[in-house]
């Protein structure tokens, strides 16, 4: 889990009424900070672990592939920084809906309909979760209920982060996670710590935008932006033969974009893998004189190792009374993580060692995955906008956030039309990859220019953004999912 937040929170009292009266727009005198619980890698990891990577995309299951679970501990440090609620209310909403149950939203309907998912609940222990009582999987107009997750989260909301970390239901997912033939220990879960960092920041020309640093996806999107802006886009840009100029531009940035991937990981235990240049501007710069107008190229051009792409996550962004601002990603990997079920605690287990897969030649203990994901804050020079953006979708978040962005502020497109516009996805393999709803013409003219097209049977990505623009606050949650802004 990653959180970028605004520290707007930290000014004097009298200040907060000020930033409250003038609806948010001395904001940017806090400071933004980042949250980082990735889950790393435990202690008795398995030595031939990255062997076990399959070279093709497929759920990648096992208690091998699990990584510690840092969530929980992340959110305790935010609340005692920043929270105003006692932290037994944060959980009473989410215990009521786990023990009552709710009807199965139907994007899951949908999910748990694919045959591939549908077989994978069926032979794991997900079935005790997403089975009716005859073993078949849940479907439209059924209950969906966490009974035992219920009780998990009342213990935690009563004696906190510690229940999970040093105290029995830790204990009672070790037991789980041992019984599947994990390797995860109590001391993994005892010795995890939260880190906190200032967010990196990255000049977008009137913004500045804010994002988490590696093993992150952030520098991977600042990179793309930063390529793009050089370009000067206009809503001119999207006229006649200029949007496929601009849809090539972009891609050819999302290519040199999957080049440098390898070189995101996580700084503590790789200090040569520096990825600091990839925000600088010099370095864009560089690049955007090798994009050619009229061609593309192989795949050595860009420094591409093939890899298959990741799927997963969730996001929410917040813009608070006060003008603080949070956005927050969360995930256990891939849909369902390990596909392990926990009974004795009603957890599924992420499966996030996976992320190394194709990323590294080798893991070390205590290391956090590289990862796609990428919750941002875009402050305009002035203090009167401010954008709060991330999304989910794996491998497809850098893509829908850089063209929600790009489409938002340089492209003239409201909040919601930029995120709901069709996405162009380039794949590990610089396959280019196209919505269906994407406009048929620019991809022939696309492919006339030399760019690999395939047909791409699944689009995950989903942003979603709350943004303020002068005295005007408007919150998009991508439709893709039947999402739904709300305010309070």
């Amino acid at each position: 889990m990653y959180l970028s937040t605004e520290d707007a929170r930290r000014t004097p009292s009298r200040t907060r009424q000020f930033l409250r009266t003038l609806n948010f727009a001395q904001r940017l005198a806090g400071k933004v900070k980042t949250f980082s619980s990735r889950e790393t890698v435990p202690q008795l990891f398995k030595a031939d672990l990255l062997k076990q990577c399959p070279t093709s995309v497929t759920f990648i299951t096992g208690s091998q592939w699990i990584g510690v679970p840092g969530e929980l501990r992340g959110y305790e440090v935010v609340h005692r920084q920043y929270g105003k609620l006692p932290w037994a209310k944060l959980f009473e909403p989410t215990i009521r809906l786990a023990r009552e149950g709710f009807p199965l939203p139907p994007y899951l309907g949908r999910l748990l309909n694919f045959p591939i998912i549908e077989n994978l609940v069926k032979a794991t222990s997900l079935c005790e979760v997403f089975c009716n009582k005859n073993k078949t999987v849940l479907g439209m107009g059924d209950i969906l209920k966490f009974p035992k997750l219920a009780e998990t989260m009342e213990t935690i909301a009563e004696q906190g982060a510690d229940a999970f970390y040093t105290g029995q239901i830790g204990l009672d997912l070790i037991q789980d996670v041992k019984a599947a033939g994990g390797t995860l220990t109590m001391e993994d879960l005892k010795s995890f710590q939260v880190r906190v960092e200032d967010a990196w920041t990255v000049p977008l020309g009137e913004y500045q935008m804010h994002i988490p640093p590696p093993p992150a996806g952030g520098a991977m999107l600042a990179f793309i932006l930063n390529i793009i802006k050089g370009f000067n886009f206009t809503p001119r840009s999207m006229e006649g033969d200029q949007k496929v100029l601009t849809y090539h531009c972009y891609i050819e940035a999302a290519k040199f974009a999957s080049g440098q991937r390898r070189r995101v990981r996580d700084p503590v235990f790789n200090p040569k893998k520096d990825a600091s240049y990839m925000v600088d501007s010099d370095f864009a710069d560089r690049i955007r004189v090798l994009i050619s107008k009229n061609r593309t190229y192989n795949n050595s051009y860009y420094n591409i190792t093939p890899s298959p792409d990741r799927f997963g996550t969730t996001h929410v962004s917040v813009l608070a009374e006060d003008g603080s601002a949070v956005s927050v990603t969360s995930t256990i990997n891939q849909i369902f993580g390990a596909a392990i079920y926990s009974p004795r605690t009603g957890i599924i287990l992420n499966n996030e060692l996976a992320d190394f897969c194709f990323r590294a030649e080798r893991v070390s203990a205590g290391e956090q995955p590289p990862s796609s994901m990428a919750p941002a804050i875009l402050s305009s020079s002035s203090g009167k906008n401010t954008l709060v953006i991330g999304g989910s979708g794996g491998s497809m978040i850098t893509t829908a956030m850089a063209l929600s962005i790009m489409n938002h502020l340089w492209l003239g497109m409201s909040l919601k039309e930029a995120i709901a516009a069709p996405v162009v996805f380039v794949d590990g393999n610089n396959n280019v990859n196209f919505e269906p709803a994407f406009d048929k013409s620019v991809i022939e003219a696309l492919k006339v220019i030399g760019h690999r097209v395939t047909d791409y049977p699944y689009f995950f990505n989903v942003v979603n953004a709350v943004a303020k623009e002068d005295r005007c606050i408007t919150a998009v949650s991508d439709g893709r999912k039947q999402g739904k802004a709300a305010g309070y």
